[in-house]
């Protein structure tokens, strides 16, 4: 019954993948068909291959930072994980996002590696969660600095709608937590005692974390350096294609859009970040074509990056089983 069952999944999740990837593909054309070609034509192409290929580099040198922040953070709960196991998890999550639901679809990777490997699967589980939260805090200190700076670039129209959309933003926020909160409590009441014990196993590993509040100001320090990186490498590659915004403007646009692309209504979040961007740079006279041109390089190093990522991470996997064996 469980091998009929296996095939029936496996083409179940296919068929999910090839949605998403349909839906991301439906967006994009979206965009299209209302924003000029030509010039989103003319913009890419404006992109030499040798800049391509050094922003490609820093990205990929940025996740290497990452790679250290999420030991860091894991090892923090007490998951004891080394250095090589580290970047399997962290570059194989990078490739699974191309595969999985959102930008978040990486961390299923991340978790069934981290888990099989740790002695303490608890401490990688709260670890992870916890490095989430901070990338998440990461991209909203960017777009509070954005805000705080932006007063003199919009109309007062603009600046009441933007303040609206923001609150309402952190409202939205404050509804998940509180839902996952009754959530968890409901579990936790109605579950059976292994649940319960790995609940307390999960607790223990947080506990341990707040008992070292300096790794996890390092650790979203970290992650506000690497997205902040990202953004500065989204914004030359836009300058490149021939759109030049103030920097404040993309600390204000670019992690809300990043923060869009979580939704899991795509692959990757591919055409969701790129609409978000392009409706969030609007009110500053941004040319939608200039920003969708920027948007789709940035795609192109997410997903190169997540092949060079995946393809490191088997070598890594290799390198170790043959050290084992």
């Amino acid at each position: 019954m469980k091998g009929t069952h296996q095939p029936a999944k496996t083409a179940r999740g296919w068929f999910l993948i090839a949605l998403r990837w349909a839906a991301a593909f439906l967006v994009l054309a979206g965009l299209f068909r209302f924003l000029p070609f030509s010039t989103l034509r003319i913009a890419i192409a404006k992109i030499p291959p040798a800049r391509f290929f050094i922003v490609l580099v820093l990205y990929l040198c940025a996740h290497c930072i990452g790679v250290l922040k999420w030991r860091m953070v894991v090892n923090a709960a007490g998951a004891a994980l080394d250095l090589a196991t580290s970047a399997q998890c962290y570059f194989g999550g990078l490739f699974g996002t191309l595969f999985l639901p959102s930008i978040v679809g990486g961390d299923v990777v991340r978790l069934a590696v981290g888990l099989r490997k740790s002695p303490r699967p608890a401490a990688v589980l709260a670890g992870n969660v916890v490095d989430r939260f901070l990338d998440v805090a990461a991209q909203a200190g960017l777009v509070l600095a954005g805000l705080l700076l932006l007063p003199g670039s919009l109309s007062q129209a603009w600046q009441i709608r933007m303040t609206h959309y923001f609150l309402f933003l952190i409202l939205g926020a404050l509804i998940c937590i509180v839902l996952l909160f009754v959530g968890f409590r409901s579990i936790v009441a109605c579950g059976s005692w292994k649940l319960r014990r790995h609940i307390v196993r999960l607790r223990h590993a947080l506990s341990s974390m707040k008992r070292r509040p300096f790794l996890l100001i390092a650790g979203w320090f970290a992650g506000t350096m690497i997205q902040f990186t990202f953004l500065v490498l989204t914004a030359l590659l836009a300058i490149s294609c021939g759109l030049t915004l103030p920097l404040r403007v993309w600390l204000f646009a670019w992690p809300l859009a990043k923060l869009a692309a979580v939704l899991p209504i795509t692959q990757g979040g591919i055409g969701v970040r790129e609409a978000a961007l392009v409706a969030l740079l609007a009110p500053f006279g941004a040319p939608g074509a200039l920003v969708l041109a920027a948007g789709l390089v940035w795609e192109g190093i997410i997903i190169v990056g997540g092949l060079v990522s995946g393809a490191f991470a088997l070598i890594l996997r290799r390198f170790s089983s043959s050290e084992i064996s």
